[in-house]
């Protein structure tokens, strides 16, 4: 899929007329041991992912719509040629302002020393309390920036949480995200036709699954937007089931909740259907 940046400078846009004056802190998500050298399967927080299109770990923006010159700032984890061979490429700082279109870039171990800079005469911090890896930053920050208002200088004294701007603007859908959207559901829509016709007594739901599945991989879905629920028979009375294992039986009913992601919008469809492909008069 290609990178485009016009959605998310208009997103940026919007949202910063909504803060006025105050110096909003977005976190990305953080990759997460599963055991080992391996991680559970990355996904980048949504409401980072809406407003810098930025889909590495470990980033925070920082958007300070009065600054003069740095009103968009992405903080990244650097480049490094060890990792980029084990895990993959990193855009970096160059690649936060050339591809992602960050007024300014700074590897993330700069963080704290640069929010000290940007708070400076900012009333208000928009920050969602409640991620542990940051509140604690947050909060010495404000703490901090105490003994920088004794000087005379504006600090902030309040912390206003994002999650209502954000969601409003999430909530009302422009043309080329109604698009996205609708992308999701039409792969959806033929992941399931796919397992109507696939599924038949004697195969176990876990087939169905793959088969449901690898139709979403073809329509350039990189994951489900949720686990596939594949419930024949009793299983069906089991809201959230995804043990996904029985072998299904002549007779049995099979309801099929799974969606898949697309551009970073979920689709969510539920259908019942007869195993057998019969339905009773």
């Amino acid at each position: 899929m290609t990178f485009d940046l016009a959605p998310f400078v208009e997103r940026r846009r919007r949202f910063a007329e909504a803060i006025g004056d105050a110096l909003a802190i977005i976190p990305g998500a953080r990759e997460v041991a599963r055991n080992g050298d391996t991680n559970f399967e990355f996904r980048q927080d949504s409401d980072f992912y809406f407003l810098t299109g930025f889909d590495e770990p470990d980033a925070v923006a920082v958007i300070n719509p009065a600054h003069a010159k740095e009103r968009f700032v992405l903080f990244v984890r650097p480049r490094d040629r060890e990792m980029e061979t084990w895990n993959g490429r990193r855009a970096g700082v160059e690649g936060a302002i050339a591809t992602y279109g960050a007024d300014a870039a700074y590897t993330v171990d700069e963080l704290d020393a640069k929010l000290h800079e940007h708070a400076v005469d900012r009333p208000a911090l928009v920050y969602r309390l409640g991620n542990p890896h940051h509140d604690g930053r947050v909060t010495r920050l404000l703490a901090e920036m105490r003994t920088v208002r004794t000087r005379g200088f504006v600090t902030p004294t309040r912390v206003d949480d994002p999650g209502p701007i954000l969601h409003d603007l999430r909530l009302r859908r422009r043309p080329e995200e109604l698009a996205r959207q609708r992308r999701a559901c039409e792969i959806s829509r033929d992941a399931h036709r796919e397992a109507m016709r696939f599924a038949r007594p004697g195969r176990h739901e876990y087939e169905v699954q793959a088969a449901l599945e690898f139709a979403f991989r073809q329509g350039g879905s990189p994951r489900n937007a949720y686990p596939s629920i594949v419930a024949s028979g009793p299983n069906a009375c089991i809201l959230h089931y995804t043990e996904n294992t029985r072998r299904m039986e002549d007779g049995d009913l099979l309801l099929i909740d799974a969606g898949c992601e697309w551009g970073y919008h979920a689709s969510d469809i539920t259908r019942t259907f007869p195993v057998n492909g019969r339905f009773t008069p």
